[in-house]
């Protein structure tokens, strides 16, 4: 089972941070680790060698009939019993062990009759070194991990501000902004080093002003294309229009009709691609003005007023999306199709087939259909560009027993 981690765990300045805290203890214990036996070793040996050699001593005097020297005696109290043993056995040895409520360095020998000769040497001032010797180093290693941590942070804070700095200019892009640039300091000086981050934001300037340039030469493309379209439809519209009545005649001004509009729907959409487009805000009742585009539509359109909302909207626009998605659900669904009004949610529904996979995941794309239907893209095109005018957001899905749903939500007053 795989542990959830909060949201913040995923950033990397925590990881980082992480990281290097968790390295900075692990190289402060082993430093400290190494100082602490060295110096413990030093110590306990300088110890040891004093007490074997007033052992020594004791052992001169002892074999000499000699007065014993303070701090020995045979099988003194305190004695620890393993190190008795030893001497017991014929062996020497030294061992710390605490005696009157001290530490003490006990070193012993053989005796005759099966006894032991002890001498004890304070081990306190060593015992009380080797303690301080531990605290400084705590101290020193939670200093140095603090200040390698401060120093660490500060540097990877650094990069992931340039990072987010990065993403942010590349969501700017995404949402459309094709002039936002990262312009990091140094991919304009040569002289200067060029770090991962930097190369990363060059990448990104260089995609966002190759993709501006191909956006601004199709969307000139289109225009320039419906611009010229215009003058020569006119002419055919009133040539058509001079024809004798008739099939032909009909097919021909049926013809001319669709060019007209798709012509208009492409000046329509070079215009929302400029991103020039201004609202003219005033207040409209939802429900009525749902109601006007269903007549205007000429549809067998319900109509349901589940909460009726007054928002402050751009009528002509709003009554165009609302018009295009009807016209859509008519055109390429089935009846009976239903425009609800909940609040400042619109919602078309039809009980066709529903919208295409790539539509629901990516939205609609202009001259892009499939399944085999007809038309161009355009509508549900337009329909989004002015909705994003409109500064509603407007979704496709798919209804769980069949048919299209598109909600259109509109910003509350």
């Amino acid at each position: 089972m795989r542990i959830a981690l909060p949201r913040w765990a995923g950033a990397l300045a925590v990881k980082a941070a992480v990281f290097i805290t968790v390295m900075s203890c692990a190289l402060a214990a082993l430093l400290g680790m190494l100082v602490h036996v060295s110096v413990t070793n030093q110590t306990v040996g300088r110890a040891r060698d004093l007490a074997l050699s007033r052992l020594d001593d004791a052992t001169a005097a002892y074999e000499a009939g000699d007065a014993l020297l303070p701090g020995a005696g045979l099988d003194p109290r305190g004695l620890p019993g393993r190190l008795r043993a030893l001497a017991v056995a014929g062996k020497r040895g030294t061992m710390v062990s605490s005696h009157l409520g001290r530490p003490t360095m006990w070193a012993a020998g053989p005796a005759d009759g099966h006894r032991a000769l002890a001498v004890e040497v304070d081990y306190s001032q060593q015992a009380r070194t080797i303690a301080g010797l531990d605290q400084s180093i705590l101290w020193s290693s939670a200093l140095a991990i603090g200040a390698t941590v401060l120093v660490g942070a500060f540097a990877v804070t650094r990069v992931t501000r340039r990072l987010n700095g990065t993403a942010r200019v590349a969501r700017r892009i995404s949402a459309g902004d094709l002039d936002a640039r990262v312009n990091d300091p140094r991919t304009k000086d040569p002289t200067r080093p060029q770090d991962e981050v930097a190369v990363v934001a060059a990448a990104l300037d260089s995609m966002a002003s190759s993709l501006q340039s191909k956006l601004l030469s199709e969307q000139r493309f289109t225009a320039d294309v419906a611009h010229e379209l215009r003058t020569p439809l006119t002419g055919l519209h009133a040539a058509a229009e001079l024809l004798p009545p008739g099939r032909p005649t009909e097919l021909v001004r049926d013809r001319v009709a669709a060019l007209r509009t798709l012509t208009e729907d492409l000046l329509e959409i070079s215009r929302l691609d400029t991103r020039r487009e201004r609202r003219e805000l005033e207040f409209q009742e939802l429900g009525a003005l749902a109601g006007r585009v269903v007549r205007a539509s000429g549809t067998d359109t319900e109509v349901r007023i589940v909460r009726d909302a007054r928002v402050e909207t751009d009528r002509r626009r709003l009554e165009r999306v609302m018009g295009n998605l009807v016209a859509n659900a008519h055109k390429h669904g089935r009846a009976p199709v239903v425009l609800t009004v909940d609040g400042p949610v619109v919602t078309v529904r039809d009980h066709g087939d529903g919208y295409p996979e790539y539509l629901v995941a990516h939205g609609p794309q202009r001259f892009r259909t499939e399944g085999g239907a007809t038309g161009h893209g355009l509508g549900l095109t337009i329909a989004a560009g002015q909705a994003e005018v409109l500064g509603a957001r407007l979704t496709f899905g798919n209804a769980d027993d069949g048919g299209a749903v598109a909600r259109l939500t509109l910003p509350e007053t």
